[in-house]
């Protein structure tokens, strides 16, 4: 595995949110693009719903994840190591998105924390490789 693989995990990390709001958008009653938010709100399908959310939680899990695959990269970390947290973490994204859909919190829950784990595993090895 190398660094492309890492970079393109960015990549598909990047995309996520735009997954689930496809879904949220073609699931829900005839929607409107003069006004998503207020369409979404009136929305009351949980399905819909729980898309939304999870269109909202990919967003904000990228930025960590990228800037810590940056981080790891700029201090050293060895390429393999930063690829296999990368896959890994898009894993636990794509399964938390499946299972935000599924209406299945626990296990979503769970996969939300893997992901989270793989992003502080990243930073503090750039952290303590920097710090050496």
């Amino acid at each position: 595995m190398t660094l492309a693989t890492a970079y393109f995990c960015i990549l598909i990390a990047a995309l996520l949110p735009y997954l689930w709001t496809v879904i949220a958008k073609t699931r829900g009653k005839r929607y409107d693009n003069r006004d998503p938010r207020g369409w979404i709100a009136r929305q009351d399908d949980p399905r819909v719903q729980r898309a939304h959310a999870a269109h909202l939680n990919a967003f904000e899990a990228f930025a960590p994840f990228a800037a810590a695959v940056l981080m790891a990269q700029q201090a050293g970390i060895a390429p393999a190591r930063i690829a296999l947290l990368a896959i890994v973490f898009v894993v636990f994204r794509l399964l938390h998105g499946v299972l935000y859909l599924a209406g299945r919190a626990a296990l979503r829950s769970l996969a939300w924390l893997g992901g989270f784990v793989c992003v502080v595993v990243l930073m503090a090895q750039a952290i303590l490789a920097v710090a050496a």
